[in-house]
């Protein structure tokens, strides 16, 4: 956890130390940067508000040297904050003041997203077109070349080439990968899409490989007979 609230971390960590996590706390992003780099926690709880280095400069520095889940912490309002630490590439967000019942249900949906190795069998790998996921090691990849995603953006893309060619609904990828419905002035979804568009990029014959159907949900989009 990463606050300069000392009062607001001990209070956190009580609550979810309950709730059987580990927790550490960091105030300040320099030092913070260097222990997560060190210790490789499952999850961080990122603040934006931080002294000296904010924590959006603190995502961008996080997210080119590592794909932990981050839950950004935002003033309530600042919506400008929020899609910005999305666009960096932050999993999920929770405006302050905040219920910490709340909070315990966003680690656990993004911790769920992210997956624990399991003792089964590895889950089959999907390909469409040039385009290959690996649910196992959780890695994605286009031709030979690694496409770098966090936590949400995997699943995502995963939850949309399980049902590539048919639509999957706004409501049923919010719930099933942000843990919770769609509200009318939540674009974290929409954030994460756009995203995952960019990095994918198009496909080889230059079209989309996600649509959007307004008012319906979203499509990734299969490659006609022939193509590649």
């Amino acid at each position: 956890m990463i606050d300069d609230d000392r009062e607001l971390c001990a209070l956190l960590r009580d609550f979810l130390e309950g709730e059987g996590h580990e927790v550490r706390a960091r105030f300040d992003g320099s030092s913070a940067l260097a222990d997560i780099e060190a210790d490789e926690p499952d999850l961080v709880v990122l603040d934006v508000m931080l002294p000296g280095m904010n924590g959006l400069d603190v995502l961008r520095e996080l997210r080119a040297r590592s794909r932990v889940p981050v839950v950004m912490l935002t003033a309530r309002g600042e919506d400008v904050d929020r899609i910005v630490g999305l666009e960096l590439g932050a999993d999920d967000y929770l405006a302050k003041p905040f219920n910490p019942r709340e909070l315990a249900a966003r680690i656990r949906a993004v911790l769920r997203r992210v997956g624990a190795p399991g003792t089964g069998p590895a889950p089959e790998r999907l390909r469409v077109g040039d385009l290959e996921l690996d649910p196992g090691a959780r890695v994605a990849r286009r031709g030979d070349d690694e496409v770098p995603l966090t936590g949400v953006e995997f699943s995502i893309l995963e939850m949309l080439m399980r049902d590539a060619g048919r639509v999957v609904s706004r409501d049923d990828l919010s719930r099933q990968v942000l843990g919770r419905r769609p509200s009318t002035f939540d674009r974290s979804l929409d954030v994460h899409l756009s995203n995952l568009r960019r990095k994918l990029g198009p496909r080889p014959d230059g079209g989309d490989r996600i649509k959007t159907l307004r008012g319906v949900g979203f499509q990734y989009v299969r490659p006609a007979d022939g193509e590649v």
